[in-house]
């Protein structure tokens, strides 16, 4: 199992930390998850994605939260389900982002999130009533929601541009800039996100049948970089895996080969984000 499919057991230390009484992990639980209780606090352990996945399901069916109990109201059970099918109605990624954040809005108390477009550039902010920042983990499992969400709205992976954050820098960032970004940064005045502003105008098409199975894969299809398995692009990566490179075929012969024109294989190609070479 590479690093890229797993995740520090410091994030399972965090995700703990206000769901267990008086922070003592539940070994029964770790062990349904497939998390080794005795790993727990060596520093250099990781887990599967998949079981970390596992730990956040029990954890929000124990605690009726799917925030890891760390707001005073919560995200109840059924609230990223809610979110995602109201969000998906809308036409545009800008106008989905913005029913996902009105309902976080409504739901949680001390996060308040809201999208502030500037010239070619997109926020979003969380806007805090409380003066003390929250923990970096607080922060990054919201951020997970909601590019998470936003991703699958789109059908593609949105590249985020930076990450603000009004918290101190923890130990153990480099999970954090594998899963968002290299440009994260500590101590700032708020707490936002930075996309570009043209993503906003991507169209929503998704259905109930792709609801049904996002949220049957979800929370894990949020944890790692977004990967649309019915995309024209991880269909030829598949097919091209199952290539010796030698034999890979150039984008004319791709084309041909999948019934199409070479300029709409790399317009679709482009659509998800991207390239095409010679």
């Amino acid at each position: 199992m590479s690093d890229k499919d797993t995740i520090s057991m410091q994030l399972v230390r965090e995700a703990l930390l206000q769901t267990c009484p008086a922070g003592e992990p539940d070994s029964s639980l770790l062990a349904r998850a497939g998390i080794a209780v005795e790993h727990l606090h060596l520093p250099e352990a990781r887990v599967s994605a998949e079981s970390y996945a596992r730990l956040w399901r029990l954890l929000a069916r124990r605690c009726n939260d799917e925030f890891f109990a760390m707001d005073p109201r919560g995200l109840r059970s059924g609230s990223l389900a809610f979110m995602c099918r109201a969000s998906m109605g809308q036409p545009t990624l800008g106008a989905g982002l913005e029913t996902a954040l009105a309902f976080l809005s409504l739901m949680l108390q001390d996060m308040q999130p809201s999208l502030v477009r500037q010239e070619g550039l997109a926020e979003i902010v969380i806007n805090e009533p409380r003066d003390e920042p929250r923990r970096a983990f607080t922060y990054f499992t919201f951020w997970m929601i909601v590019h998470g969400v936003a991703c699958w709205l789109a059908g593609r992976r949105i590249p985020i541009l930076s990450i603000d954050l009004r918290c101190a820098e923890p130990p153990f960032c480099d999970d954090y800039r594998v899963m968002f970004s290299e440009n994260l940064h500590f101590e700032r005045p708020r707490t936002r996100m930075i996309v570009a502003s043209a993503c906003l105008d991507l169209p929503l098409k998704r259905n109930e049948e792709e609801l049904q199975r996002f949220l049957a894969e979800a929370p894990g299809n949020i944890l790692v970089k977004y990967r649309d398995p019915a995309s024209l692009g991880r269909r030829i990566r598949t097919d091209l895996l199952g290539l010796a490179p030698e034999h890979w075929p150039d984008a004319d012969s791709l084309a041909r080969q999948l019934c199409l024109s070479p300029s709409t294989l790399r317009r679709r190609l482009a659509e998800e984000g991207r390239i095409t070479k010679g």
